[in-house]
């Protein structure tokens, strides 16, 4: 009996949640028997801006939990200043962009910004909290800041720093 009121509890702030999503430009059926779709989301890096990703993911209409199954594409849409970057988490292992509940179980859609100093560029990894059929679902995207404001700013520092010595 207690099971119902907490059911309609998680509906509830899933729900809540996915109205907290990116914006939807696109959704594909996967078939007229199926009630599983493609969704397409878009996003804007919240600390740089000039960073757009879209992320695709199944979502089952009819079940408590969707798959994990997604793919990320980041690019780069507008400017991107050393500015932006020097507010970023640059530890190894980066900093939550973006997550979306995938279940009333506690599995999440999460977005990961990295930053690889070394080649000037931004890593996107998506991935899924909870294990799937024995494999832990994830996908890899990249950002090269190559011909962008930053890239210059940063060139700029180090041929300064170069000079110094």
């Amino acid at each position: 009996m207690n099971f119902y009121p907490r059911l309609l509890a998680a509906a509830l702030t899933l729900s809540a949640l996915t109205a907290c999503s990116p914006k939807e430009v696109g959704d594909v059926s996967l078939g007229l028997f199926t009630t599983k779709d493609i969704k397409i989301q878009t996003f804007n890096d919240p600390a740089i801006p000039g960073v757009t990703c879209h992320i695709s993911h199944v979502e089952a209409d009819l079940s408590l939990a969707d798959p994990s199954d997604m793919s990320i594409a980041c690019r780069q849409t507008g400017e991107i200043t050393a500015s932006m970057l020097s507010k970023i988490d640059k530890s190894k292992s980066g900093e939550v962009v973006f997550t979306a509940s995938k279940s009333i179980l506690f599995k999440h859609l999460k977005i990961r910004r990295i930053f690889d100093a070394d080649n000037r560029t931004l890593i996107y990894l998506s991935y899924s909290t909870k294990e799937s059929a024995g494999s832990d679902k994830h996908s890899l995207t990249t950002v090269p800041l190559w011909g962008s404001k930053a890239w210059q700013e940063l060139e700029a520092q180090q041929q300064a720093a170069k000079t110094v010595k």
